[in-house]
């Protein structure tokens, strides 16, 4: 298998790839269909090698004729392999009849599928590919239903049974592999929303087609990670100070909610900044940092207080534990009037919605449901298809914007192509760790101001995210927003640390 690239593409653009190795370059589509089979298998003997019984499910398509193949591939190892058919395989391409002659060859007797045995050691899922449009029903749900309630794992070929390759939605009903072997292209949908929970762990062959096919397409979408952006943060230099790595201010923390600010001043101390001021409400400003004297905290009782910490800062992160009431809606309205780079995250999100503006110079950062007020939509609206939800934010206010979620996207200025972290985790789904995003994006922002507020966004999604891998260690909950913090100078020390 090869490593996992950064591009991806929407299907059409794959199949399109596909048709440029078969025309151009004289590639049978009968080999590539044997390429993609055998590649599965190795990836099913190397990652499951124990393995003896082996139940493929194969629909109509092409993607049912790679299932062929590699049950045929099986039954040439001498494993145990039946094969069992959904749709109508009169109807097959040539190419799948070719495989599913091979099969036959070898001895295989393929079946009408009626109910999936229960003594399988590795299911795998070759129903439907990549160009489901429809809502998955009748025989063909009952089977993903049963794939997904099996006790073998399910290895998935190109893309699980049901999941949108463009949305990574789910059309009704998605397998859930434990293992999806993407074949050509990898498909964006892939890495996003519904998309990690049905793949499990990714693998790619690009079935030795010729490199040039890739420039026959311009890619949809890439694949980031913090081992690759982590180039765009510069070594500190032996002579470093404080002065030398930016100084963020952080405006928040309304009565009861300073835990937000907090945390959000701390992580952009992690993350390297070299100093951090708090504008936050007198109620608990002479508190706040009793536990952390590192964070500097500057009392705020109107806007008119902020003139003094604002003119100091490189970097402001506008919003956690802001509130919406007068306090907070004083407070952004005076940040917006500044020439500064902003972050702009929680309740002063859910403040700019009722006022839209755009602006070059600053980063959106809402989960789906600020998302959705943001472009005056239902959450459903948002997350039916993430990759257009981010770029109308960033049409309708400008700079960057990161959709927060599974598979966390960033869309920046520009034409560069929105960036789909393949990175965290589950356990990272609780409270403050939006927070701790906000301050290590300003913080990162603050130590490499060249950066544009796109690349500043992708670089802080992928250490947030590659830092909370580190820490879960596997786990799928218990993960707090303060470890994750307390991690974060680790992931500095080697580009390797990100895994």
């Amino acid at each position: 298998m090869q490593p996992i690239p950064y591009a991806l593409y929407r299907a059409a653009q794959v199949r399109a790839l596909d048709r440029c190795a078969i025309e151009r370059h004289g590639i049978a589509a009968e080999e590539l269909m044997q390429r993609a089979g055998a590649a599965a298998f190795r990836r099913l003997r190397e990652r499951w090698p124990d393995v003896h019984r082996i139940v493929v499910l194969a629909g109509a398509g092409n993607n049912g004729g790679d299932g062929y193949v590699v049950a045929a591939e099986a039954l040439g190892a001498g494993l145990d392999v039946r094969l069992l058919q959904l749709g109508d395989h009169g109807k097959l391409s040539p190419e799948s009849l070719t495989a599913a002659a091979r099969f036959a060859e070898r001895g295989g007797m393929p079946q009408a599928y009626e109910r999936l045995p229960g003594d399988a050691d590795v299911i795998v899922d070759a129903l439907l590919g990549t160009g489901l449009t429809r809502t998955v029903s009748g025989q063909w749900a009952e089977a993903i239903t049963a794939m997904n309630a099996a006790r073998a794992p399910v290895l998935a070929l190109d893309i699980p049974s049901g999941l949108d390759a463009d949305t990574g939605r789910m059309h009704g009903i998605a397998v859930r592999a434990e293992a999806t072997v993407s074949f050509i292209g990898l498909k964006q949908g892939l890495f996003t929303s519904q998309g990690p929970a049905c793949t499990g762990a990714v693998y790619f062959d690009g079935l030795g087609v010729p490199p040039s096919i890739y420039a026959t397409e311009i890619l949809s979408a890439r694949r980031v990670d913090w081992r690759k952006e982590r180039e765009l943060i510069a070594p500190r230099a032996a002579d470093a100070h404080k002065g030398m790595a930016g100084h963020v201010l952080v405006v928040g923390g309304a009565p009861g909610t300073s835990g937000a600010a907090r945390l959000c001043g701390e992580a952009a101390l992690r993350a390297g900044a070299g100093l951090v001021t708090i504008a936050t409400h007198p109620a608990h400003a002479a508190v706040l940092n009793l536990t952390r004297p590192e964070l500097m905290v500057h009392a705020v009782a109107d806007a008119d207080a902020l003139g003094e910490a604002a003119a100091r800062a490189d970097v402001i992160a506008v919003g956690p534990g802001l509130g919406r009431d007068e306090w907070g809606r004083a407070l952004l309205s005076a940040v917006l009037m500044l020439d500064r780079p902003l972050i702009v995250d929680a309740d002063a999100l859910t403040l700019l919605a009722r006022a839209p503006r755009r602006r070059d110079q600053w980063i959106l950062t809402p989960h789906p449901g600020e998302a959705a007020r943001l472009l005056e939509q239902g959450v459903a609206d948002v997350e039916r298809d993430r990759f257009a939800s981010a770029a109308a934010l960033q049409q309708r206010y400008g700079g960057a914007v990161v959709l927060k979620g599974a598979g966390t996207l960033v869309h920046g200025p520009g034409q560069r192509p929105p960036a789909v972290c393949s990175d965290g985790n589950p356990a990272m789904a609780s409270a403050g760790m939006g927070d701790a995003l906000t301050g290590i994006i300003a913080a990162l922002w603050a130590q490499a101001p060249i950066l544009d507020p796109g690349q500043a966004a992708t670089a802080g999604v992928c250490l947030h995210a590659a830092t909370g891998d580190r820490v879960a260690a596997g786990a799928d909950r218990g993960l707090l927003a303060g470890d994750l913090i307390a991690a974060l100078p680790r992931l500095f020390a080697t580009a390797e640390g990100a895994r």
